[in-house]
């Protein structure tokens, strides 16, 4: 085989052909998993909706709406029913004052405001620290239980309110305090959307 003279048309010829190839596998590759990612996404994000409300016989997600907040941003909605009653409202909440930055969260509501129960869905969070918030880690966020913050001050007690901070995660703490009370706000401004 004789050998090809090094040329720049011949490096880009090689160079070309060797990204044809590679995206032509990038492009099966995803084609391939795209709808088995979409499926998990749907399958955990029933699961969150379930784990933070009563039960229901609807399809929260078939009834989703969203509800405004600040900058320009807004919550998505998943009023859960039992036949036609509302029995409550799971909300996709998030915080960008974590420690390591944004993370999301499902709140669940009574028809009257009052929190069901959360679920952590997303978060960079210090192992060991502010992890805790997360169910799976400790009981930490069940203190959110049950309460309706009209009479619960959502705060950590060092800034005045009664949620017990998670010990040295003073800062996860208050962030993912503001996130529940960012979703509660928001809920009761928006109505429970019937």
């Amino acid at each position: 085989m004789a050998k090809r003279e090094s040329s720049l048309k011949n490096m880009l010829l090689a160079l070309g052909g060797v990204a044809l190839i590679a995206s032509a596998l990038l492009g099966g590759a995803y084609a391939l998993t795209k709808e088995p990612i979409e499926k998990a996404k749907a399958k955990r994000l029933k699961e969150a909706i379930q784990l933070v409300t009563p039960k229901f016989d609807n399809d929260p997600s078939a009834e989703k709406y969203l509800l405004p907040v600040k900058n320009n941003d807004s919550l998505v909605c998943y009023p859960v029913r039992e036949g036609e009653k509302l029995v409550g409202t799971a909300i996709e909440t998030y915080s960008d004052k974590g420690f390591s930055g944004r993370f999301y969260i499902m709140v669940g509501f009574t028809p009257d405001g009052s929190i069901i129960n959360t679920a952590v869905l997303e978060h960079s969070e210090t192992p060991g620290l502010g992890d805790k918030m997360d169910k799976s880690k400790s009981d930490w966020s069940n203190q959110f239980n049950d309460k309706n913050p009209a009479a619960f001050k959502l705060k950590v007690k060092k800034d005045g309110g009664d949620v017990d901070a998670i010990t040295a995660a003073t800062i996860s703490s208050r962030a993912f305090t503001a996130a529940v009370n960012q979703a509660w706000k928001a809920y009761q401004k928006g109505g429970e959307h019937e």
